[in-house]
């Protein structure tokens, strides 16, 4: 089996256009002489002196990618399979991991698990840092090393040394390579008439996904939903017109998004079309350390339009547009063009989304009470007059069911409860 990208810098799932495109003219500056004699001095003194012989195409290569690579965590030079496995990464079915990274000062980390993949499975977080591969140390400010030395084949084993806030002492996460096939939509119905719709990485098909699972949670609920928890957390971007079409699902009007950059053709502005999905009933959106990129523009575009409230932790803060723009010899830089802006014109870029409601995961602990007695334990008591006793009654086990979403996710536990809130004071008020 050909060897795919496993893993792959949050860029190459950047909320941008990625495009084909040709670089803009402009006017070009002097060219720095004495810079240009110094880059072929060095390039002849390695080919003359470096202890091993280097060919002509691999040192251009290297300084392409260098030149690149030296501008921002997120333009890097793509050429051969790398250019390849960006394609098959929007289209939502690659080889590797599953997770994605970039480069801070000094360290890599992981900016989310995908669900249903090797890192979600063993337990990989977002926030982690990534210090070994394979036992050996890894260089913080190569973000393209970790990505050659993770990649490899479908099967083998990746052994990553991880240090996690919280803990004193790194440690090591052995994970197997595999095809990744990542589920963009996945919904259910939390409770009768609330949905939950939770989208793990925007793909070509998401709105399409979107759609499907929104009409199928009204099917089964068996009449429209009286609210929503749209689930962005720990997801890491992906297809900048996937997180356009989300947003539109829920918009009736205005701008969703907008985008900035130095030449016009990196500047747009997209608008939301009339219809909206959940014919106005509440939304909640998830957010975290680990949504990012498009998962921003969508929380974002939603935040601004006071259509949803935004629950959760700060998101990324990543704000840039991506770009591929082809070079001969069959090779791209994907080079940040633009940064894109929400419909009140926020620059999330390093900042991300605040959440309107702050509320960090967390772990419920049940206090056992010991053995409870009811009257219906009682020797001799009395029936309710219907012959029935309050013993599994349908409330004992909702009550039940709420008790474990609060102990598995006490976020969307949280977010529940705000939806239903939010549902019956809209049900009380007068209609005028």
């Amino acid at each position: 089996m050909k060897s795919l990208l496993p893993l792959a810098c949050i860029a190459a799932l950047a909320a941008g256009p990625v495009l084909a495109a040709k670089p803009a003219e402009s006017t070009p500056e002097p060219l720095p002489l004495d810079e240009l004699n110094a880059f072929a001095e060095a390039f002849q003194r390695i080919k003359s002196s470096y202890v091993e012989n280097v060919d002509d195409k691999t040192l251009l290569q290297a300084a392409i990618a260098g030149m690149v690579g030296s501008l921002d965590p997120h333009s890097s030079y793509l050429v051969g399979e790398d250019l390849e496995n960006l394609q098959s990464l929007t289209s939502g079915e690659y080889g590797g991991l599953g997770i994605e990274i970039s480069q801070g000062e000094g360290y890599i980390r992981i900016i989310a698990p995908m669900d249903d993949t090797p890192a979600a499975k063993a337990g990989v977080l977002a926030g982690d840092l990534i210090v070994k591969i394979d036992g050996t140390a890894l260089k913080g400010d190569n973000l393209g090393e970790a990505i050659e030395r993770m990649r490899g084949k479908v099967g083998e084993k990746v052994v990553l040394t991880l240090v996690r806030e919280g803990q004193e002492q790194p440690f090591d996460v052995t994970l197997v390579r595999e095809v990744i096939k990542v589920t963009s939509v996945r919904s259910r119905l939390l409770d009768p008439g609330y949905g939950y719709v939770r989208i793990s990485q925007f793909q070509a098909r998401t709105g399409n996904d979107l759609r499907n699972a929104l009409g199928k949670l009204n099917k089964d609920n068996k009449d429209r939903l009286r609210g929503l928890v749209l689930d962005l957390r720990n997801n890491p971007g992906g297809v900048l017109n996937a997180a356009i079409d989300v947003s539109d699902a829920f918009l009736k009007e205005g701008a969703i998004v907008s985008t900035k950059g130095r030449n016009a053709e990196a500047s747009f502005a997209q608008s939301a079309k009339p219809d909206d999905l959940l014919f106005g009933a509440p939304l909640v959106v998830l957010v975290n350390a680990g949504s990012a990129s498009a998962s921003e523009i969508v929380a974002g575009a939603l935040q601004d339009h006071k259509r949803a409230v935004i629950v959760g932790t700060r998101s990324f803060g990543k704000g840039s547009v991506q770009t591929i723009l082809p070079l001969s010899g069959n090779g791209a830089v994907k080079l940040t063009t633009a940064l894109y802006y929400t419909p009140k014109g926020r620059s999330i870029q390093a900042t991300g989304i605040e959440p309107d409601i702050e509320v960090a995961q967390g772990k419920l602990v049940s206090q056992d009470s010991g053995a409870a007695l009811h009257e219906a334990d009682l020797p001799g008591r009395l029936n309710n007059g219907e012959g029935k006793n309050a013993q599994g009654t349908a409330t004992d086990k909702a009550e039940q069911a709420k008790a474990g979403l609060a102990q598995s996710d006490y976020q969307l536990h949280q977010a529940l409860n705000l939806l239903k809130g939010i549902s019956l004071l809209g049900m009380a008020q007068p209609k005028i």
